[in-house]
This record gives structure tokens, sequence and C-alpha cells, in this order.
């Protein structure tokens, strides 16, 4: 077969092919000659994969190695508030808004009115505590009655204890009701008709169910009048899929990448991996916690964690400029002899450092790749 044939046969192989380096595209291509100015001659032999070059000189050559790393898995995630920090608010008892002081996203402190209610109920238990008030009065005026006819013999013992006993109930009766009005928002050395709804942390309210003008009611059946969440701390959900859950494991760390700000990552430490999976997507959620002090992670953002381990195993890896992607696969050319390449598929996991890939399968330590496999595909299709 003569070589002209041959030749046209290499450019059949490879001149369709889409053909993108992963690094480094932008290399001079006079790399493509010799210091002659000679274009390296390329013959195939009878291996389709196999491609004979009469220079080979002319392209560097690396030798593949294995270095420790630790395992990396990227998923798409959300920044959800820590639920150990985050407190609804409800009013105890139902009325009608008179103030709102707080809306939606403000930042509030603990002891802040959040919103002035007027309550009914709270009338109701006012009005209970003023009539133990009495009562409690009136059964220590008899009690203080039984104990003086007790002691100039005009009372008996019997009749003592029952006025000792009322006083006692009546003791009880007062301080349920103080404790009913404080419950209900009010204060029972200051009564007055209005709830005012305060803050119990410091945070951000990041819901909100109530209106000016609004009516409240019990809680026993309606939402949240406000949720306030601490977002000094937040937590990152990211959904793994079951084959890739044993690459991750709790206590190991995770760099996070906000959309918003793709420029920027963040440190993070895996708190949890859900021990139940979406039967629909077949994912577990994986819960990342972050120290969020400067606020920018803000509840709702969608990012991407890449998550580490702790442990380094050993893996193969080449430099990226190594690889090219043909028909969505991963190619490197393998020195098999003095002239002789081979065309040889692999499958690659990330980055091992910048400018390096790690390989997963296709290549062994002590084997010879081309350095720059663009440029090597590029003189094979002149």
């Amino acid at each position: 077969m003569s070589s002209l044939v041959l030749m046209n046969r290499t450019i059949f192989m490879l001149s369709g092919l889409a053909i993108s380096a992963l690094a480094a595209c932008g290399q001079d291509a006079s790399a493509h000659t010799d210091q002659g100015g000679r274009t390296p001659r390329i013959e195939e032999v009878s291996d389709s994969s196999l491609v004979r070059v009469t220079h080979p000189e002319q392209f560097d050559i690396v030798q593949v190695t294995s270095r420790a790393v630790a395992d990396r898995l990227s998923g798409t995630c959300v920044v959800s508030p820590d639920v150990n920090r985050t407190v609804p608010v409800n009013a105890l008892g139902g009325g009608r808004v008179v103030d709102l002081k707080a809306s939606l996203g403000d930042r509030v402190h603990r002891g802040q009115t959040l919103v002035t209610i007027s309550s009914p109920d709270l009338s109701a238990a006012l009005a209970d505590h003023l009539k133990a008030v009495a009562e409690e009065v009136f059964a220590h005026k008899q009690l203080d009655r039984a104990h003086l006819l007790f002691e100039h013999g005009s009372l008996a013992q019997r009749d003592l204890e029952a006025a000792d006993d009322a006083e006692q109930k009546a003791q009880v009766d007062l301080r349920a009701t103080e404790e009913r009005v404080r419950m209900l928002g009010g204060d029972a050395t200051q009564p007055a008709p209005f709830i005012e709804l305060k803050a119990p942390i410091d945070g951000t309210i990041i819901e909100q169910n109530v209106t000016p003008a609004a009516g409240v009611k019990s809680p026993d059946n309606a939402p949240n009048l406000f949720t306030i969440a601490d977002l000094s701390r937040v937590w990152v959900l990211c959904d793994v899929y079951e084959n890739e859950l044993p690459r991750v494991r709790v206590g190991e760390s995770a760099r996070v990448r906000l959309n918003a700000y793709p420029d920027r990552s963040y440190a993070g430490r895996i708190g949890n991996i859900s021990q139940v999976l979406d039967p629909n997507t077949r994912t577990a959620r994986v819960r990342v916690e972050m120290d969020n002090a400067s606020g920018v992670m803000k509840p709702g953002m969608f990012a991407v964690a890449d998550l580490e381990s702790l442990t380094r195993d050993p893996r193969i890896v080449v430099p990226t400029t190594a690889i090219v992607q043909l028909h969505d696969a991963s190619w490197v050319f393998l020195k098999v002899g003095a002239t002789t390449f081979r065309r040889v598929p692999i499958q690659t996991a990330g980055e091992a450092a910048p400018g390096t890939q790690i390989v997963v399968a296709g290549l062994t330590t002590g084997q010879t790749v081309v350095r720059n496999a663009l440029a090597f595909v590029q003189a094979v299709e002149q």
C-alpha cells in the first residue's frame, strides 16, 4: 500500500472528529515542524489505533505518574438556613393586628417588638387575674379573722383549717392567672389588652404570614406569624447519587462556590448524610455546614460544592494537555515504540492539581504519553 493511501486513511480517521484540548490550546504551531522547517511524516500501520511518526523527537513525551490525592466529588446544592438556628414566632392568643413593626427580610434583635395585637384572649385573662386578686384578698382576710377567733376559743380547729385551705387555693389561682397573662404576652402589673410580640433571638425574618389589620388566630392550626433565622451559620444541601455515596463521609471538608460569586470559594464541613434516598432521583441529601458571618450566603442561593476526602490515596495523573476529547470520550497518545504511538481511551475523575488530571482507567504508571495531544493531532491532520 502506498504511503499516500495510508496518509489519506489517517486523515479520514481523525479529521472529522471534534477535537478540544483541556488546556494549553494556544500553544505555538511551530512545534509541528522540526528545526529545519520539515513537517513530520505520519504513517499508519496495520492497527487502526496506531500511528507511526517519522520525526517523533518533535513531540515532548511525559511519563505517567502516581500521586497521593484526595477524592473529590462535585454536586449541585442550595443554601438553606440552619434549622437549629431557626425559630418560629407565634402569638398564643388571637386578635387583630394594630401595629406591624417588622417585615420579611428585616434584621431584628432579641426583645424587639415585631407586632402589636389587640387580643380578646388577653382581655379575658386579665379579667380572670383581677378576679383572682380579689378572691385572694378576701381569703386572706378570712384567714386572719379565723386566727383571731381561734385564739379566743370562739372557732373550732376544723374551721381554721378550712380558712387556711381557702387562702392557699386563692394563691394558686392567683399565680395561675398571672402565668396565663404572661404567656399571652401581657403584663399583670400593667393591665392592657395588647399583645406585644417580641423577637426571641437576633436574626433575619425569613418568613412572614401577617399583615397590618389582619386577624390573628389561635396557633393550633395557623401558620407562623414570623420565622426568624440566625444566618451567621447556614447549611448547603447537596444531592448525591447513591453510587457516589461511598466517596462521601461525615467530617470531610468541602469547598463551596456560589453561582452568584463564581470566582470565590468558601470552606465548610460535611455534617450529615441522609439515611433515606429520594425514590425519584435516587439521591441522598448531604449537608455541608458553613460559617456565614459575612452574610454573603442567602437562603435559596444555588451553589456547587466540591466534597474532598480526608484521606489521600494514590491516583494516576497526567498533564491536562495530554488529553483530547474525541466523540465525548477522553484519549491520550501512548508511546509504544521508537516511532509508534497508540491512541488509548481513558476515564478521568477531575483535577488532581491545576494542570493535571486524575486517570481512573486506561493507563498505568511508568507508561509514556505525548505531552501536547492537540499539537500531535494537528500534525496528523496535515
